[in-house]
């Protein structure tokens, strides 16, 4: 049977429309706030090209307006799947822009509920990064870190275990206060830089929450756990440290994961 769906996302950021077509219309714009490695191909010809782990898709790009409208999308699968994305820019007095998003698209089968749910939610969270990423990074770009914790586990012992070790109560409230510390291996007793890429305790606050994924921001990073199918959780993270070495962290974080999720 299938599912038809659309999904609209609306907000006003302190961000000038320029800034907002850099963080949707660029490859490092979209390695800030979405996840993995992007590369657009720019112009009403172009592409955009993720890579995540296994998760390669290049789809086209359908509307190219500068600093106005940008969407790509998928071409229609034989059974009907495809998925599309447009956003819309429009300028407000007082340096702000409301962005408006709409993400649609067919999920084929009778069994397209979870994937739905999953997306959905997932959709939640990419779109509430990129407002934090606008709200307090605008004209920065950050250097995107993904890991994955151990197999074999379960989301809710690990949200769980995930929120303890960031000082959380669980559930977990938007708002809430983290700090990343040595007890929970975020930095080294001696100084060491850690995950986070401080050489200190690092304090953030937690800017989204949902059923599937915990969002924290800090003065250098936004920090998102996330429900993952093969393996059960996944961090994808943005550094915007200018040190920031995304292979160190990656490999600090997945020693995270593992010791933390154990």
């Amino acid at each position: 049977m299938g599912h038809q769906f659309a999904q609209h996302h609306e907000a006003e950021v302190p961000a000038s429309p320029d800034e907002v077509w850099a963080a949707i219309a660029t490859g490092p714009g979209i390695d800030s706030w979405f996840m993995g490695r992007n590369e657009v191909k720019a112009g009403a010809a172009g592409t955009v090209r993720t890579v995540f782990g296994e998760y390669t898709p290049e789809l086209e790009i359908t509307d190219w307006d500068p600093a106005h409208r940008f969407a790509y999308g998928s071409g229609q699968a034989p059974d009907g799947r495809f998925i599309a994305y447009e956003f819309l820019i429009e300028g407000r007095a007082g340096a702000s822009t409301v962005l408006r998003t709409v993400t649609s698209g067919f999920l084929p089968g009778d069994d397209w509920a979870d994937e739905f749910e999953a997306m959905t939610l997932g959709g939640e969270l990419y779109f509430r990064t990129l407002v934090e990423y606008l709200t307090h990074f605008a004209g920065r770009f950050a250097a995107p870190v993904t890991a994955f914790g151990p197999p074999g586990t379960n989301w809710s012992r690990d949200r769980y275990l995930l929120c303890r070790a960031l000082g959380l109560a669980e559930p977990a409230q938007r708002g809430d206060p983290v700090r990343f510390t040595g007890a929970t291996g975020a930095t080294g007793p001696t100084g060491v830089t850690g995950p986070t890429g401080a050489t200190g305790p690092a304090d953030g606050v937690v800017y989204f929450v949902n059923a599937h994924a915990i969002g924290v921001r800090t003065p250098d990073g936004l920090y998102r756990f996330m429900r993952g199918f093969a393996k059960p959780v996944i961090a994808a993270h943005h550094l915007f440290g200018a040190d920031a070495d995304p292979d160190q962290a990656r490999q600090a974080w997945d020693a995270w994961l593992s010791r933390t999720l154990a």
